[in-house]
């Protein structure tokens, strides 16, 4: 698959991917504050998000596949790599399935266990929008309200609501493959055999997703593994506290 990508910046090439329901344009802050440090980055979106290609397939190496297309069709030599959420499980098996592809990689608030599905309340929320009888962006917002209390969540996924035509609107990411597969979100991404690649495993210190009691666990798995939290941010790491967590990235980066 061919996914869609915006590149800024020149120097070492980082890639850099978004999480679930999210896009590139997600992290473009942080993207341009690399490219003062000397990075050519590369933001990309995943399957099923943005602008890149629906598929009926979502799992993690589906995903994985897909950006070591990417980074072949780009002619990338040994590339970083920054993943958040998804886009971090999606690292992970990227590291699993293309052994010595990435140089570096940086995993944003997820770690390779399972987890319990979180977003199912999500993707039935979306579901009971009929987008052939809405006409605006705050109709579906007050639809989005009655499952979605939380204000943030709301407008996050709003940001994929587009208009495909004059009178109708539409989602960016694929809906119904999404909601169908949402257990492979929450998949382990545990590899077969320790992996060497250094790790900079990025927790958000208001976040519950990372559990530090679980460090040495991943340690075992990945020996060039570290670990870092950023103080006042949740889930949403680049978005609650970019500075320290650009100071992280860089740092491990060098």
């Amino acid at each position: 698959m061919k996914l869609n990508y915006r590149i800024i910046g020149e120097g070492r090439p980082v890639l850099i991917f978004h999480g679930l329901f999210g896009m590139c344009d997600n992290w473009l802050l942080v993207a341009k504050k690399l490219t003062q440090a000397g990075y050519k980055v590369v933001l990309g979106d995943l399957r099923n998000h943005g602008h890149s290609p629906h598929n009926d397939k979502h799992n993690y190496s589906a995903i994985a596949s897909d950006i070591a297309e990417l980074i072949a069709d780009l002619e990338l030599i040994n590339p970083d790599i920054v993943g958040h959420s998804m886009g971090g499980k999606s690292a992970l098996q990227l590291l699993n399935d293309f052994p010595g592809l990435i140089r570096k990689a940086i995993v944003v608030d997820i770690a390779p266990y399972q987890y319990p599905i979180r977003h199912r309340v999500i993707t039935e929320a979306l579901l009971a929008v009929d987008l052939n009888v809405v006409k605006s962006r705050s109709e579906v917002e007050n639809i989005l309200s009655d499952q979605i209390a939380d204000l943030r969540t709301r407008q996050f996924l709003l940001k994929n609501l587009y208009w495909s035509s004059t009178d109708q609107l539409a989602w960016r990411f694929n809906l119904p493959a999404l909601h169908c597969q949402i257990d492979e979100v929450g998949k382990p991404t545990w590899p077969s055999v320790q992996n060497d690649t250094p790790i900079l495993f990025v927790r958000g210190g208001m976040s519950e997703y990372v559990d530090a009691n679980r460090f040495g666990e991943i340690v075992q798995w990945y020996p060039n593994a570290e670990f870092t939290s950023i103080e006042g941010a949740g889930h949403w790491v680049h978005a609650d506290n970019p500075d320290e967590l650009l100071q992280a990235i860089e740092g491990f980066l060098m």
